[in-house]
């Protein structure tokens, strides 16, 4: 087994400032200060970054599903700089500003079907806990009181705000309970562990009638809204077929049921079309965005909302009883702007799905570990899961990223230059921009990774 005692390390100045004051979201405590696990990066290039140290790393995460278009684009910081000497904010109650609008009339050419109108807010948590609100409230401005339910998928993945939360299966009872009255779970499409024990489309479809099975158990006339992400990063990125999407807005449709579909993660490029739902032959009635907004240049997000749905706050005259203080600052537009810029410029969603594409062909040769039990993915965002026992598919316990197989596996992928996630699968989704060379580097490291692990776990 691998050994997991405690050591001493010597920390660099901005790193020890760093411990005293910096809460860095999700990580424990003696991960940070004994366990190697701080990282202060001071600098980015491309698919690469610098540490305090001065140690070089691949990105094989683009920071947290979201440098899309790599790091160290000064032209982004300079469309910041200007408009910040310009004008920063307004007031998001009453105004907007220049590159808020200039931003609207862009997203509204990329955008599906008639998702004309945007909400912005300052993140991914923040635009879904938007969409709940907006689809709780035109329902009931259209008539139907009693349509507040939130239908959502197991293993899905949607913010850590309350509202956003609550429609996230993982969500953690124990710290943060009771959550938002009225939400249910269905299962997802999954073609390596099916809930209904069907392989391929079949499973799909079984996923899909289930939604309308579970409308009809809560009551057609109190359901507001189904959500899920077009791909699931957070459920391992099992990639549904076309009808799968297409039967689930014919449901949502038969019903009033409205269709969130959240790109958070999904969007601009990300798994080979500026948003995924194109790959898919549908329009929600909303869809989420944020993240490969900005490429994580600035902090921002946006609900997209169907022509029909704001329709109903003009007919009615009606403001949405929701307020953000960020939402479309002035800044952070700019930063938007000049991101999309470039993804269009330099075809990156196209070289996410060609690389994508390579990605997942060279990710075939991982098969061959006895911990590998499938690869998949669209676009440059692919998985490989991890397995304890291949015949069985049984995974690393019940949370796989503190299993001492899957933290010795990330320990190892950081010594040789590689910084991703290791939870159930690896995750292998770089910057926009990533060379074939630096896929196949990656891929690389994984492979010596897993190896070393399997050794000193008896798996091999």
């Amino acid at each position: 087994m691998a050994n997991d005692t405690l050591r001493v390390r010597e920390f660099a100045p901005i790193e020890r400032q760093a411990l005293d004051h910096v809460w860095i979201h999700s990580a424990r405590w003696l991960d940070l200060a004994e366990r190697d696990g701080l990282h202060v990066i001071v600098r980015g290039d491309g698919s690469t970054l610098y540490d305090a140290h001065g140690r070089t790393f691949l990105d094989g995460l683009a920071g947290l599903y979201l440098v899309n278009v790599g790091h160290g684009r000064k032209e982004i910081g300079e469309a910041m700089a200007k408009q910040a000497a310009d004008i920063a904010y307004v007031s998001s109650a009453d105004y907007t500003c220049l590159p808020a609008v200039q931003l609207g009339e862009v997203l509204a050419q990329l955008t599906p079907g008639d998702l004309n109108r945007f909400f912005f807010c300052s993140g991914g948590s923040e635009a879904v806990e938007s969409a709940i609100k907006i689809v709780k409230q035109v329902q009931a401005m259209r008539g139907f009181t009693k349509r507040y339910k939130i239908i959502a998928r197991r293993g899905g993945y949607h913010g850590a705000t309350m509202g956003a939360m609550s429609i996230t299966s993982s969500r953690n009872e124990r710290f943060f309970g009771p959550f938002m009255y009225g939400v249910s779970f269905v299962p997802s499409p999954n073609r390596y562990r099916n809930d209904f024990g069907l392989e391929g489309e079949a499973g799909d479809i079984a996923c899909a009638n289930a939604i309308e099975q579970e409308i009809l158990a809560q009551g057609p006339d109190t359901v507001a809204a189904f959500i899920g992400e077009p791909v699931s990063t957070a459920n391992n990125c099992h990639v549904p077929s076309k009808k799968y999407w297409q039967r689930v807005r014919e449901i949502c449709d038969k019903y009033g049921v409205l269709l969130v579909l959240d790109e958070v993660i999904n969007g601009f490029g990300r798994t080979g079309t500026m948003f995924a739902t194109e790959q898919f032959g549908i329009v929600p009635d909303l869809m989420t965005m944020a993240k490969g907004l900005s490429s994580g240049y600035a902090p921002i997000g946006a609900v997209a909302v169907s022509d029909q749905i704001y329709d109903e706050f003009k007919k009615q005259d009606t403001a949405l009883a929701h307020l953000l203080t960020f939402g479309g600052q002035a800044v952070a537009c700019a930063a938007a702007l000049k991101n999309i810029e470039i993804l269009q410029r330099e075809e990156l969603p196209q070289r996410s799905a060609s690389n994508g594409a390579y990605l997942l062909q060279k990710l075939q040769s991982l098969r061959a570990h006895p911990t590998v039990g499938d690869v998949r993915g669209l676009g440059l965002m692919c998985v490989a899961e991890l397995v304890s026992d291949k015949a069985t598919k049984e995974p690393f316990g019940p949370i796989a990223a503190a299993h001492p197989f899957s933290r010795r596996v990330s320990e190892l992928m950081e010594q040789k230059g590689l910084l991703s996630r290791v939870f159930a699968s690896v995750h292998f989704c770089p910057p926009l921009v990533a060379t074939r060379e630096e896929i196949d580097r990656m891929v690389a490291i994984v492979d010596e990774s897993l190896t070393i692990a399997e050794k000193e776990h008896g798996f091999s």
